[in-house]
């Protein structure tokens, strides 16, 4: 059965970084997100990388301060988060899908069948 494990969050000055990392175990998936959700909102999109040809796709508001990348085996991604900024507090999910999403669902939470538990992000002074 396919495990996803969270870490890497924490409590953070605006500004400044951290580094998120979810090892994956069990399957081999061909595409990688992470996904947050805030007190009272949808869980939405952040980033997502494809196996195959190593495509990276951004929520508006986070290109240019995040990043998505994958150890060599592709089973532990990352999300490098700089200048964080209070409204990116939230609980941050690793998602990945078995298939190489097309770009319209690679945002499309429904898309992805397998979760982490998350880990909870804080940007606050």
């Amino acid at each position: 059965q396919a495990q996803l494990v969270e870490s890497g969050g924490g409590l953070v000055p605006p500004g400044g970084s951290l580094t998120l990392s979810c090892a994956t175990s069990g399957r081999t998936f061909g595409t990688m997100a992470w996904f947050r959700q805030a007190p009272g909102k949808e869980r939405e999109f952040v980033a997502a990388l494809r196996r195959q040809g190593g495509s990276t796709f951004y929520e508006d508001s986070v290109k240019g301060r995040f990043t998505i990348s994958a150890d060599n085996t592709k089973n532990t991604i990352f999300l490098q988060m700089d200048s964080l900024k209070p409204e990116d507090t939230a609980v941050y999910h690793c998602a990945t899908a078995l298939g190489r999403l097309i770009n319209t669902n690679v945002r499309n939470k429904s898309a992805y069948g397998y979760w982490g538990q998350g880990t909870q992000v804080t940007v606050s002074s």
